[in-house]
């Protein structure tokens, strides 16, 4: 088994704490860990999101994979990798960057649409692919897409995932999500977020994760 579905074994989903601030990136990395997840993202068009990566990655390396979001320049990738980071995850089809990460020794998660993009990814190196944006396709998308991809290649569904989409997209194949808006967004507090991921725990089938 590699090491991402590894992670994911634990818990198929993703937190995308896009906004989040460092400040506070402690107390809702504590509750969304507390209520089963992971697996934590911070996207880099947040708010100082190195310091934010590497105050997880001190904090909560040891049970969780913590890593970066909306990577787009290896540059950003070594920002990632210097603060602890080990996942990085694109929201589109680069090559360049996944590559990168495997030099730093990094999971890479790239975005894709197309079964091109796909294996193109999949060449670079990538460690899993991320169908994004995923309210723009279907299960049945994913399910068509699953069917000439290696098995053993996990696809994350990301965008507009919420509870109730879960198990349609469980049963197209996908592997795992990444949780934004559904999750977490600015303002929310530290309880409302925990309410939030035992919400999207408890939507799993018993058998996922």
């Amino acid at each position: 088994m590699t090491e991402l579905l590894s992670w994911l074994e634990k818990a198929p989903l993703v937190a995308i704490l896009r906004g989040v601030r460092p400040e506070e990136v402690l107390e809702i990395g504590g509750v969304l860990i507390a209520a089963g997840f992971s697996i934590l993202e911070v996207p880099l068009n947040s708010p100082q999101p190195i310091e934010s990566i590497a105050r997880l990655a001190r904090t909560f390396g040891g049970e969780a994979l913590v890593g970066a979001g909306t990577v787009r320049r290896g540059s950003e990738v070594d920002a990632v990798a210097e603060a602890g980071g080990r996942l990085i995850v694109t929201p589109h089809a680069d090559a360049a960057v996944v590559r990168r990460a495997k030099e730093r020794g990094l999971l890479a998660v790239p975005g894709f649409f197309t079964p091109a993009e796909a294996f193109a990814m999949i060449d670079a190196g990538a460690d899993g692919l991320k169908l994004f944006p995923a309210e723009a396709a279907s299960p049945a998308v994913l399910k068509a897409i699953r069917a000439v991809l290696p098995p053993e290649m996990p696809v994350l569904p990301v965008g507009g995932i919420d509870a109730a989409s879960l198990v349609d997209w469980l049963a197209a194949g996908a592997r795992g999500f990444g949780v934004g808006s559904a999750l977490y967004k600015p303002g929310l507090s530290a309880a409302e977020v925990a309410t939030r991921a035992r919400v999207l725990m408890a939507a799993l089938p018993k058998n996922s994760g």
